[in-house]
């Protein structure tokens, strides 16, 4: 049976992944995660995914990569990660009272046979009419800088939202475990 490997530095997937009980090793994949121009937001996160899966595999001859990437779309615009308080302000502020498309991408790599798999899961959020003064308390509690669209559904963030509907309530935080496991098992990896 191949490694199984998640390219990913994010806890939050890695504790997803984890739910399905297979062993598997964490890798952080490094590359530019600018969107290309004219790019569309669906296409920008199934690149990176791919890219990520694709460069943590190239140094493993014998692994199934998995690669996964969000972005989030706010009338048409891609929402990125904020990286600072006054970005992720920005961010919930035009999120406000509104509902936001995540793109979660996902790929699944099998370096021995350069099989790539990929699918991208949406899920529409949308905000409530939270107060400026509750965008501060939540940013100064969870500092959500590394996060599209600056609020955490598996967190505090969760406040912040007011309904989400999608196929698979695992792609808001990062990671399609139902596309996962469809993936996985065409590979000939069973989680059960």
């Amino acid at each position: 049976m191949s490694k199984l490997i998640l390219a990913s530095s994010s806890v939050y997937r890695r504790m997803l992944l984890e739910r399905l009980r297979l062993p598997f090793d964490v890798e952080s994949p490094e590359i530019d995660e600018t969107p290309w121009p004219g790019e569309s937001p669906e296409n920008t996160a199934l690149r990176l995914a791919e890219e990520k899966a694709k460069k943590v595999g190239g140094a493993h001859p014998d692994a199934l990569v998995i690669g996964c990437d969000q972005v989030a779309v706010l009338d048409g615009m891609q929402v990125g990660k904020p990286y600072t308080f006054d970005n992720a302000f920005r961010q919930l502020k035009a999120m406000r009272g509104k509902t936001v498309v995540f793109h979660s991408a996902l790929c699944l790599y099998n370096s021995r046979e350069g099989r790539i798999q990929s699918t991208s899961v949406p899920c529409f959020v949308s905000f409530r009419n939270y107060s400026d003064a509750q965008i501060e308390n939540y940013l100064k509690i969870e500092e959500p800088y590394h996060c599209a669209g600056s609020a955490k559904s598996e967190g505090l963030g969760i406040a912040l939202i007011a309904s989400m509907h999608g196929e698979d309530p695992n792609a808001l935080i990062g990671l399609p475990l139902i596309a996962l496991v469809g993936m996985l098992e065409r590979e000939g990896m069973r989680a059960i």
